[in-house]
């Protein structure tokens, strides 16, 4: 699935991904491929991207909060 994380003046990743584990508002939650759509808030925590194009498998981002929009096979996560 393509994954997408950024604010509105950085990319921080935009690439293909097996799965991303974000904190949602209501606990964390783990999205794989062609997941059905959703859209939740994010509250303080860490987002990981697992991805085979990455080194060592997955990488982490910690965030304050954001936004995870789920739809078409993608997931983005707007901080």
């Amino acid at each position: 699935m393509k994954v997408v994380i950024a604010t509105v003046d950085q990319l921080y990743f935009d690439g293909e991904a097996t799965s991303v584990t974000a904190p949602g508002s209501d606990g964390e939650l783990t999205v794989f491929g062609h997941h059905m759509p959703f859209i939740t808030t994010l509250k303080q925590g860490v987002v990981t991207v697992r991805s085979e194009s990455v080194e060592g498998g997955k990488q982490m981002f910690k965030v304050e909060s954001g936004v995870l929009e789920v739809s078409n096979n993608s997931a983005t996560i707007i901080l």
